[in-house]
């Protein structure tokens, strides 16, 4: 099985071997295994890939790349941390291993460098499939084609250049495979490493891709189909391609290099430019006009100015029925936890919209924090005009669920549930016997009920709530924790800000604190981000966007340099802790801690804290 995410591996190692000799035998190797493997044990097949190679065939690596050269700082800090067998891989794009460290498990002498790891040379691997998903993916022992690999287990991060719109190569870590592993034990490394060498890209980008790159990611976190331009290359929005032909994508261009060459600079970062109309087409209002790729689909151009010359154009897309959609769409926005147009989160809500059209029990899954009330309420609201009853069964108030249960229960066949509001039930994990019993009792006897409920996992269940949740679980859906979803945090922070008082100008945030927001590993979620901007908001008096100095302590702290035991990581979070509720006073919270100020500066030091 090929996952992306922590989920335990499913099926079993072992009736994963058993399909793979199915298969081999050629035999179909079964229900039980996933499409997407099956059909990737089939493309090596046709590939022509031997399942008994010796030795992966070895290509020659580029003499200068530049991935490399952004890369090996980050490698050579990480490669001595590796614990036991583990070993670590850089790929580029062309699935060529640039460079190796630590354990050997690649099955051939010399490390892995210099391998074409290409699905056509060696069929299915995880780095081939992180480039071909652009999400991190991992592959376990009888999943990989060869025999060679059969013991070893990867996980690969894709990595993207500052100014691309596909992924430039993958962090790859491997390590032998275990039975009954519920993740890749290197994928916390490989997401790491993968953002190091990200950072390393953008710093040695050129100034003017970076203005062009912030413009182009601005407009993308605000759902924009957009399309940045410099001339000599183009970032191009999965949304823009979708709308775009590639003769309009090829006009922009010739645009953008028209205003590189003759444009005259002016004050103005972002001003307006047209684009030319051709023959027969008509400019609709507001600047935008009309390109031929579909009804009502329309184009603005806006050039970038940095260091007083025109570096580029950024063209935004809109169709008709999005500005047709927008009025609505804003009022769900402004909900924290609705905000956002990440895939994962996308897809969580679609699904979520589409089975609440039916009046059925719906079961929202997700960690705390991640929107799971939020979402409920929207979703209430769209198919019931009656106020949901809200029932908390954390706060413990007796008699509230079995009292609805009873009301719908009495309703007669004839009448279905009628204007009878819908019931919110949250923190189903804490709901007492009473209430498990009277829900359990209302679904026997009547299956389809008005009710929204949400589900925390992780805390244990008894038989009878268990049978519930697998009641519930047939039309469920799990929201994405926002760790998954962190190109939504610019909008979020949008959302989540409150509105300024007369005179002032709204929260804005500087890069440099986005960044710091995007490396949170976020245990709260989208609630623990609101507290972040109201705290800030709260406490800040200078003007200008917020710097990342003057966010908490906690969050403005960069990762851990080293691989840190489970004793020092308890410490740290302690530490962090401590600073953020004595508001980074150092005295009071060595003081809190029971340690002395030197001591704290001394731990702070050993944890790479000592900069923030």
């Amino acid at each position: 099985m090929t996952t992306t995410d922590d989920t335990p591996a499913d099926p079993a190692l072992s009736s994963l071997r058993r399909a793979r000799d199915r298969f081999f035998s050629g035999r179909p190797p079964g229900d039980g295994i996933p499409e997407d493997l099956a059909e990737a044990w089939r493309r090596a097949r046709f590939f022509g890939v031997p399942r008994d190679l010796a030795a992966p065939p070895r290509v020659r690596p580029p003499v200068d790349s530049p991935l490399l050269a952004a890369a090996r700082p980050v490698l050579d800090r990480v490669a001595p941390t590796l614990s036991g067998a583990m070993g670590l891989v850089l790929v580029d794009s062309r699935c060529r291993a640039l460079w190796s460290g630590g354990g050997r498990y690649a099955g051939t002498p010399g490390g892995m460098a210099g391998l074409d790891l290409s699905e056509k040379a060696v069929g299915h691997n995880s780095a081939a499939l992180a480039l071909r998903t652009g999400r991190r993916a991992e592959v376990h022992g009888p999943e990989h084609f060869l025999d060679l690999w059969q013991e070893v287990s990867a996980v690969s991060v894709p990595l993207y250049e500052p100014t691309a719109g596909r992924p430039a190569g993958t962090v790859t870590v491997v390590a032998p495979l275990g039975e009954g592993r519920t993740a890749h034990p290197g994928a916390a490394l490989a997401e790491a490493t993968a953002h190091a060498v990200e950072t390393e890209l953008l710093g040695r980008a050129r100034p003017p891709e970076r203005v062009l790159l912030d413009a182009y990611l601005r407009q993308r976190a605000e759902g924009a189909a957009v399309v940045a331009l410099d001339g000599s290359s183009r970032l191009v929005s999965p949304e823009a391609a979708r709308l775009l032909s590639h003769e309009t994508l090829a006009r922009l261009e010739r645009h953008a290099t028209a205003l590189l060459r003759d444009a005259a600079t002016g004050p103005e970062e972002h001003a307006p430019e047209e684009i030319p109309v051709p023959d027969g087409e008509i400019p609709v209002p507001d600047g935008e006009i009309a390109v031929p790729d579909g009804a009502g689909l329309t184009v603005r151009m806006t050039r970038l100015v940095h260091g007083g010359e025109v570096i580029g154009a950024v063209a935004t897309v809109c169709t008709a029925a999005r500005r047709a959609r927008s009025a609505e769409r804003r009022g769900h926005d402004r909900l924290p936890g609705l905000v956002g147009t990440s895939r994962p989160w996308r897809l969580a809500v679609s699904r979520a919209t589409e089975l609440a059209r039916a009046v059925e029990p719906l079961l929202l899954i997700g960690e705390p924090g991640v929107g799971k009330t939020a979402l409920a309420r929207a979703l209430l609201g769209l198919r019931s005009t009656a106020a949901p009853r809200v029932v908390d069964a954390a706060e413990q108030v007796p008699g509230e669920v079995p009292r609805w249960c009873q009301a719908l229960a009495e309703l007669p066949e004839s009448e279905g549930y009628g204007g009878a509001p819908p019931l919110l039930l949250r923190h189903t994990e804490r709901l007492g016997q009473a209430d498990v019993a009277a829900l359990l009792s209302l679904l026997a006897e009547r299956p389809a009920v008005p009710l929204v409920a949400t589900h925390t996992p992780g805390a244990p269940t008894g038989p009878c709530l268990s049978r519930l949740l697998d009641i519930l679980a047939a039309r469920s859906v799990t929201l994405p924790p926002l760790r998954e979803r962190v190109e939504d945090i610019p909008a979020l922070l949008a959302g989540l800000a409150r509105r300024p008082s007369p005179g002032r100008p709204p929260l804005t945030w500087s890069l440099d604190a986005r960044r710091a927001l995007e490396q949170h590993t976020w245990p709260g979620n989208v609630a623990e981000l609101a507290h972040v901007v109201r705290e800030v908001a709260e406490r800040r008096r200078a003007t200008g966007p917020v710097r990342r100095e003057e966010l908490p302590y906690g969050l403005r702290v960069p990762p851990a340099t080293r691989r840190l035991s489970g004793i020092e990581r308890a410490e740290r979070t302690a530490i962090l802790e401590a600073l953020r509720r004595h508001g980074d006073n150092k005295a009071r919270a060595a003081e809190s801690l029971g340690i002395g100020r030197a001591t704290l500066y001394r731990k702070l030091r050993a944890y790479g804290m000592d900069q923030a």
